[in-house]
């Protein structure tokens, strides 16, 4: 579909044993084949369909920036509004960083000038279309670290890899959170290594929560 890359079927290394807890264990995962969409939603695509929750003002507003200042419920509805759907945490996460287990989308070494984020954005987001501090992942896709942290379907656990199915996981069945991925423009990579930047990284927010660090994209089945 125009705008969208396609994830092929497989199996793939999820999560980390040198991240936080809840990204752990480090194992291998198999999903049906899906489409992602390559930029996260801007903001000319989602007013089309209608306003965000919450206005971030003008630096956030540009057409070409992602949409910031929506719920969950608002991305849910905006992509089945378009045929599509949120993608699972385990779907955006392989998008992310392909089969091998690499920790960045474009590899395994750090290098912040890959992405939009706190050293480089200038607190704000940039157009999803640049050509500087930008990355694609193994399948195309681009911003999945940095720029915006994006909600995805799942409802979010701590404990959930413990003893998440190896196909096709799609989350907790219950919950009061909601997972986001990414890291955004605000995000920073500690003293101690640790990043909010890399392709595992798991958050969280509640449904109803809106900033101006927060955005989506969809995905959808072939």
């Amino acid at each position: 579909p125009p705008g969208m890359v396609k994830v092929p079927a497989g199996w793939f290394v999820m999560g980390s044993e040198r991240g936080n807890n809840d990204e752990k264990p480090r194992r291998r995962v198999y999903l049906d084949a899906f489409y992602i969409d390559k930029y996260p939603v801007t903001n000319s695509r989602f007013r089309r369909f209608g306003r965000p929750d919450y206005d971030a003002g003008a630096k956030f507003n540009e057409a070409r920036q992602p949409v910031v200042g929506v719920t969950w419920f608002q991305a849910r509805d905006y992509c089945a509004s378009v045929g599509k759907r949120l993608p699972t945490e385990a779907e955006r996460e392989k998008a992310a960083r392909g089969v091998d287990g690499r920790k960045y989308p474009w590899g395994n070494q750090w290098d912040g000038s890959k992405m939009i984020w706190r050293e480089n954005s200038g607190k704000r987001t940039h157009a999803v279309d640049r050509t500087y501090n930008t990355h694609r992942s193994p399948y195309g896709a681009v911003d999945l670290v940095g720029n915006t942290w994006e909600w995805v379907a799942d409802w979010y656990r701590g404990d959930y890899y413990r003893n998440a199915p190896n196909r096709n996981p799609k989350g907790p069945s219950l919950g009061n959170r909601r997972v986001v991925r990414g890291g955004s423009w605000g995000a920073y990579k500690n003293i101690y290594g640790k990043s909010w930047l890399r392709a595992t990284t798991r958050n969280w927010q509640q449904a109803h929560s809106r900033y101006n660090f927060l955005s989506f994209r969809c995905a959808k089945a072939p």
